[in-house]
């Protein structure tokens, strides 16, 4: 159905069966539960730091042994947020956190598959893609500073790739 067809039949139904349409997707898709959780009661601060202990989790474990170290996850998180629309700055700190607690990872134990930092890269250069496109990069640029130096200083073998990201111009 386009939405112009959409349009047209919302606009036959009254308000009552408007809601009633609203409440029945709000019950059924999860999607639009969790959508209209985020609109109408967003607590942002508590949902990125959720984001921040399942991603610190991934590199420092407490219920297991061994470190994942899955990418994914913080991933999921950014795609979850980007979707319900979350304020920019805020998605960027769990970008950065993403990144930053991977490279407190690599200091700890240094000499990862390269698949780690090439990955890190990806996140870098998106979240730099973002910064740059919300007018952030004032804001985050100290950190952002931060991980291309430690990149360099830990002589992460696309060290100067994260050096080169860093400059959007």
């Amino acid at each position: 159905m386009s939405k112009r067809a959409l349009k047209k039949q919302i606009s036959t139904l009254s308000n009552v069966e408007l809601q009633e349409q609203i409440m029945e997707l709000y019950e059924r898709i999860p999607e639009v539960k969790t959508y209209y959780d985020f609109v109408f009661n967003p607590k942002e601060d508590k949902l990125v730091d959720e984001a921040k202990i399942k991603i610190s989790n991934e590199y420092f474990p407490t219920r297991r042994k061994r470190p994942r170290k899955r990418r994914s996850i913080a991933q999921k998180y950014i795609k979850h947020f980007k979707t319900l629309g979350m304020n920019p700055l805020l998605l960027s700190d769990v970008m950065i956190f993403n990144i930053e607690i991977a490279q407190t990872f690599e200091q700890s134990s240094p000499g990862q598959p390269e698949a780690f930092y090439k990955s890190m890269l990806n996140s870098f250069k998106e979240l730099v893609q973002y910064a740059t496109y919300h007018h952030l990069l004032e804001e985050l640029g100290e950190r952002i500073e931060r991980i291309v130096s430690l990149a360099e200083e830990s002589k992460w073998p696309n060290a100067d790739m994260f050096d080169e990201a860093a400059d959007p111009s």
